[in-house]
């Protein structure tokens, strides 16, 4: 769940704004999004991920609230770590190539001529 907006890195963007599935935040008057609807966040990590400033933290408990300090969180090197995970940001390295699960796209891939021509070509009844 969506626990913090770190005033102090946010550089109101408002991407957390805009990518957020179910509209957790409104934009702060001052430019710092507010998070507005915790209860609605679905752990989906989507604002911490597209981030430029590293200036969010979910935490992965997505059933209720947990008390967070921000400097703790810094200090653990939690600020911005989905994001880091990912690989994205400057000076950063994709870690894509370390997911195989597009192995499981390219079998369906392969499968799906032969679906096709099962599907055109059914066995005669026995």
């Amino acid at each position: 769940m969506i626990e913090l907006v770190s005033r102090d890195r946010c550089v109101s963007c408002d991407i957390c704004v805009k990518v957020c599935p179910t509209q957790v935040f409104d934009p702060g008057l001052d430019g710092v999004p507010v998070i507005a609807r915790q209860e609605d966040c679905q752990t989906c990590f989507m604002c911490e991920a597209y981030c430029p400033a590293d200036a969010l933290y979910v935490a992965p408990d997505a059933d209720h609230p947990v008390q967070v300090e921000e400097s703790a969180l810094i200090a653990a090197g939690k600020l911005g770590k989905y994001r880091a995970s990912l690989g994205w940001g400057t000076g950063r390295v994709s870690t894509a190539q370390q997911d195989d699960s597009y192995r499981i796209l390219a079998l369906s891939e392969r499968l799906a001529p032969k679906k096709a021509a099962a599907a055109s070509h059914p066995s005669a009844p026995a």
